[in-house]
């Protein structure tokens, strides 16, 4: 089983910047895609951006240009890097393992708040 731990959410005015990071441990060597997920107010929680162990990635046609995921496989992480962010990136965040057509399967972590305000 993996466990994901995400941080550094937070708040953030239009046009800034933040970079979340993802932790996993367990049983990560069975891991191939990660995505960060993320879940508006309201709404469905929707794929943000996607990577495979090969480092391969996708995105939401709403992040491209704005948002860069990376990984470490050697340390079992993932990060995402945004940046110009907008009012409507607004949402909690979470990374999980992901199938092939880039859908989340497994246990979910706590999720990290970003908040995008004046």
């Amino acid at each position: 089983q993996v466990q994901l731990v995400e941080s550094g959410g937070g708040l953030v005015q239009p046009g800034g910047s933040l970079r979340l990071s993802c932790v996993a441990s367990g049983s990560t060597f069975s891991i191939n895609r990660m995505g960060w997920y993320r879940q508006a107010p309201g709404k469905q929680r929707e794929l943000g951006a996607g990577i495979n162990k090969g480092g391969s990635t996708k995105y939401a046609d709403s992040v491209k240009g704005r948002f860069t995921i990376s990984r470490d496989n050697a340390k079992n992480t993932v990060s995402l890097q945004m940046t110009s962010l907008k009012p409507e990136d607004t949402a909690v965040y979470y990374c999980n393992k992901a199938w092939a057509d880039w859908s989340p399967f497994g246990s979910w972590g706590q999720g990290t708040q970003v908040t995008v305000s004046s």
